[in-house]
């Protein structure tokens, strides 16, 4: 065999083997679609579906450090300097159905605090559908009236129970008339006691809140009631808040139907030997919140109590860049009864998402 042979069948050899392989060569599947996130802006800004259903979702939080220096709610607090680190995640769905949005809203809350104190807690987590409410969130005693002013140590004077179950009936008219009816939990089960230690691990029956409002223009105006089941007591407050552009201000009245107990719509967030003054028989809030211009805003609070009680705080509310909080913050607390005072600060920077 010549050498000319040899090459023309090497290169047949070649060819029946290369056509053998492309024969069996694996074609690549083609790409599924892309199903691209959808906005859905009918619930507001941040909402998105979830893909391959009809429920929106939307995601956001914040993250918080802040310097404190004593204690507004403890006269007896002696640590001159605490840091305290924050961090919220929250959740919220929300479908149309034939009834109205049905929505959830979860907010899970992480605390640090010097010393490596910390803590997880599942602060809001509730469901709402046609006005009603059912789950964990602040007391209708609170979030109906709107809180009290807007700085941090708004309830050193204390304005109401926070976290707690309920069953919740919010209505509005549409006109600026709004109303509420609620039933709360009572805190009761093995080992629990009221707020001036009451035995209440038999006791079954809920808290009460109700309340209306009304709202024209510039002013508007709310009341509300709650009563402590295991006490068999309550309080009432009532709320003014005027809007005039240049400045906000609000005062906010209560009355505890007993003024010798404690309640838990007229009790105490005092630390210390104040742990045990609550109101006596009435308390008043008041503020004024002044915007200096978009991302400034000056605040005080004043409070007193028929116990004699007074608290007053101020701060200002920077923010340098959007959702980026900067905000110092001076308290004065007086407990004429037991002749003690305290001054407190707080410097938090907060950025929100």
């Amino acid at each position: 065999m010549n050498i000319k042979s040899l090459l023309l069948g090497s290169a047949a050899a070649l060819v029946a083997v290369s056509g053998a392989r492309a024969a069996d060569a694996i074609v690549a599947a083609e790409p599924e679609p892309l199903e691209y996130v959808r906005i859905c802006d009918a619930y507001g800004a941040g909402y998105f579906f979830i893909p391959g259903t009809e429920t929106c979702l939307k995601i956001g939080g914040k993250v918080r450090t802040e310097g404190q220096w004593y204690d507004a709610y403890n006269p007896q607090h002696t640590t001159g300097t605490l840091w305290h680190t924050r961090a919220e995640l929250n959740v919220n769905t929300a479908t149309d159905t034939e009834y109205g949005p049905l929505k959830t809203e979860t907010i899970i809350r992480w605390d640090w605090n010097d010393g490596n104190s910390t803590s997880t807690n599942l602060l809001w987590s509730y469901i709402s559908l046609g006005g009603f409410t059912v789950g964990k969130t602040d007391s209708q005693f609170n979030q109906f009236t709107g809180y009290a002013g807007d700085v941090i140590n708004d309830d050193v004077v204390y304005d109401g129970p926070y976290e707690l179950n309920q069953i919740t009936y919010n209505y509005d008219a549409g006109n600026g008339f709004t109303a509420v009816v609620s039933v709360e939990d009572s805190n009761s089960g093995p080992g629990a006691t009221g707020v001036n230690g009451e035995d209440s691990h038999n006791h079954y029956a809920p808290d009460a809140v109700a309340g209306v409002g009304y709202k024209a223009g510039a002013w508007s105006f709310k009341v509300v009631g709650g009563y402590d089941s295991i006490v068999e007591e309550g309080a009432i407050k009532a709320r003014v808040d005027a809007d005039f552009g240049a400045f906000s201000a609000f005062v906010m009245g209560g009355w505890n139907t007993d003024g010798d107990k404690l309640n838990k719509y007229a009790g105490s967030n005092g630390g210390g030997d104040a742990a045990d003054i609550g109101w006596g028989d009435w308390a008043v809030w008041g503020g004024v919140g002044v915007p200096v211009n978009e991302k400034l805003k000056w605040n005080l609070q004043l409070a007193y109590t028929d116990s004699k009680i007074f608290a007053a705080t101020t701060n200002v509310k920077w923010n340098p860049v959007k959702n980026l909080l900067i905000e110092p913050e001076v308290s004065y607390t007086n407990w004429d009864s037991i002749n003690e005072d305290q001054w407190a600060g707080i410097l938090r920077f907060e950025r929100s998402f």
